[in-house]
């Protein structure tokens, strides 16, 4: 027998990879075109769901269509109450193919044991341009007329909230509104004034503390506000420009402001969210966020004294700002 050379190795035979494993149809998304929806709902074969605002489907929906809005956290609790068979089919759906409404439903719907979900991602708008017909009721009542002018601060609903850290730790609270307003043209926020009572602040993580007292004393001291020399300070709104392609909920601001706290005058610019609340009334936020060492506030800051220990503190103050208008 002849030695096999050293070089020679035997063929070694891999086997094929596994084949991916399929998915469960069941849980697979299912969409319908305008066409298919319709051809369904002449067969009768399935329940269509509006998942949209409840006025927005009194307004105008699909023919045959119920309500259940997949903003409310009652969803789910009513679909298993109107559809207790999961597996029934369904078809939901929502404005349209840019709004979401159809997409979350059907993933809740699937999420909760539903076997036979459809999503019709075109929505009513979708419904319409395919040129078929819908269902209508009332329109919606329509939008207050867009107040104009300026309107006083809400004192008791309004807020500005703070919050200081340090390397491990943070406190935050409250300082008073004593006075302000908002104004608006065009529809939009355009001006504006607080004034805050730095005298009256509070602690709210220490709120029943004994420890209370002793860090809001050290606030208004001269290590900080100096609220005796400076019992107040002052924002004004200069402009209030929008920010193009931001949406509801978003900052749609971008707010060019003066802010005057310890005698101190300096620019402040900040994104914000401006609109109307309930009833019409002009409403603002905003998240802002200062160096108090420009204004001179300069206790336990690392950019003013060499060796502070457990005295540091944080340069950056965090502002929240919320302002109702009566």
């Amino acid at each position: 027998m002849r030695a096999v050379p050293e070089t020679r190795r035997e063929k070694t035979t891999r086997p094929n990879p596994p084949e991916p494993h399929p998915q469960n149809p069941m849980n697979q998304s299912t969409t319908v075109s305008p066409a298919e929806l319709r051809q369904k709902l002449e067969a009768g074969s399935l329940q269509l769901i509006d998942a949209r605002l409840e006025d927005d489907y009194g307004a105008e929906h699909l023919p045959g269509a119920e309500n259940n809005c997949v903003f409310e956290v009652a969803f789910l609790e009513r679909a298993e109450s109107s559809l207790p068979d999961r597996s029934a089919a369904i078809c939901v759906y929502g404005a349209s193919e840019a709004s979401h409404e159809s997409r979350v439903a059907s993933e809740k719907l699937r999420r909760a044991g539903y076997r036979q979900v459809i999503e019709f991602p075109g929505g009513l708008e979708g419904w319409k341009d395919a040129g078929f017909k819908t269902e209508q009721g009332a329109p919606p009542e329509p939008e207050a007329p867009r107040p104009e002018g300026s309107f006083p601060v809400d004192l008791g609903e309004s807020r500005v909230e703070w919050l200081g850290r340090n390397l491990l730790n943070k406190h935050w609270g409250t300082v008073a509104l004593a006075s302000g307003e908002l104004q608006f043209s065009d529809g939009r926020l355009s001006g504006g004034e607080f004034v805050l009572d730095m005298t009256r602040m509070d602690c709210a993580d220490l709120a029943g503390h004994e420890l209370h007292d002793v860090l809001i004393d050290h606030l208004q001291s001269d290590d900080f506000f100096d609220t005796e020399r400076y019992p107040e300070a002052r924002l004004v709104i200069d402009s209030a420009e929008p920010i193009p392609d931001r949406g509801a909920g978003q900052p749609n601001l971008w707010v060019r402001a003066q802010l005057t706290l310890c005698g101190v005058t300096r620019p402040l610019n900040f994104e914000a969210a401006a609109g109307f609340a309930e009833g019409g009334k002009p409403a603002a936020q905003a998240s802002v966020a200062i160096d108090r060492t420009d204004w001179n506030v300069i206790y336990g800051s690392g950019k003013f004294f060499k060796r502070l220990a457990g005295h540091l503190v944080n340069d950056m103050i965090e502002l929240q700002i919320r302002i109702l208008t009566d």
